[in-house]
């Protein structure tokens, strides 16, 4: 039987002045294709409770090993946060945001993990490598 997942996902993205609402929420929609952004405050934000179009983007793009480096990175107890560049989002792209912030602003990923637990999920969503491909657990 396969494990039942049981994860929360925030999604927080700020709207600038000179930016377009609807190209931020595409932007989301994009990597988090379930999501329904709200927009707010000068920001967008969403809730999600599925990672697996944003894993099959890693597995596509073949960043799994950067993507657990962040993931494991960030991790506080039951969570995990990451930063995306909103460009590269809005073209169906993930690429983390790391070291100075993105001008454009940065799409800010809190992922908190209820069941089965962290290291498990993140093994689902990002597996570990070797050779640049995915290890069968089995």
């Amino acid at each position: 039987m396969a494990p039942i997942y049981r994860v929360d996902v925030e999604i927080t993205a700020p709207v600038y002045d000179t930016e377009v609402t609807s190209r931020v929420e595409d932007a989301v929609r994009n990597l988090f294709p379930n999501a329904e952004p709200d927009e707010r405050f000068g920001e967008v934000t969403a809730t999600v409770h599925t990672l697996e179009h944003f894993s099959e983007c890693l597995h596509r793009q073949e960043i799994l090993d950067t993507a657990r480096g962040e993931f494991f990175k960030h991790r506080e107890g039951d969570t995990f946060h990451f930063a995306l560049k909103k460009q590269a989002a809005f073209e169906g792209r993930v690429n983390f945001s790391v070291g100075e912030p993105d001008e454009l602003g940065e799409i800010a990923v809190r992922v908190r993990v209820d069941e089965p637990d962290l290291e498990a999920y993140v093994d689902h969503i990002a597996p570990p490598t070797e050779d640049g491909r995915p290890v069968d657990a089995d």
